[in-house]
């Protein structure tokens, strides 16, 4: 069931998953072999193992979720890479750059790959570190933040769903601030009906 658009602020993170697995895509090692596959997304394969091939996120979840594949993690999905991003992260005064869906990659990657990922409990930790700090830095960047200059670069998927209802509402009240500072029809009533 479809909830109505006041009780539904923003998308929920399952949701930002959803669209992250149909919309991302990620090298694999299959453990079978098979032609080229036509899919609505595209045109994948061929699946000769032991060479790489690039799916779709959730085809690759589905595959490794079967024993049918070996996924490969990003780059960033790395302690060595994590690290070095939550140094940046605490020193600089901007969000670093991430992939835009790193969040929700790295959860479903986690979830259903963590065998192919090394030392998976600390990038856990690592990405847990991370969120803390961007989620400190957003915190203290709403603030001090002039609305008429809305400009947060290097926000990621779950990050600017996580303050879309705070904006939504503060641009409600700048609204009626606004609305309460200048009379609609100027003030003179002129071109107003009245109906009796």
């Amino acid at each position: 069931m479809s909830l109505p658009p006041q009780l539904r602020p923003s998308l929920t993170p399952q949701e930002l998953e959803f669209i992250a697995c149909n919309q991302e895509t990620i090298e694999i090692i299959p453990l079978f072999g098979m032609d080229r596959i036509r899919l609505i997304s595209g045109i994948y394969g061929p699946f000769v193992p032991p060479a790489k091939t690039r799916v779709p996120l959730w085809l690759a979840t589905n595959l490794k979720l079967k024993m049918k594949c070996r996924i490969i993690p990003p780059e960033w999905l790395s302690v060595d890479y994590l690290n070095a991003k939550v140094e940046e992260e605490i020193a600089a005064e901007e969000f670093s750059e991430l992939p835009f869906r790193y969040a929700e990659i790295a959860k479903v990657l986690l979830d259903t790959a963590s065998d192919n990922i090394q030392q998976a409990d600390k990038v856990r930790f690592l990405l847990k570190e991370l969120r803390e700090a961007r989620q400190a830095k957003a915190r203290k960047g709403l603030s001090r933040i002039d609305f008429s200059l809305v400009d947060l670069p290097n926000l990621c998927a779950m990050e600017i769903n996580e303050i879309r209802p705070y904006f939504v509402k503060a641009m409600g009240v700048m609204g009626q601030l606004t609305a309460g500072m200048h009379p609609p029809g100027g003030g003179g009533g002129e071109g107003m009906e009245i109906d009796n």
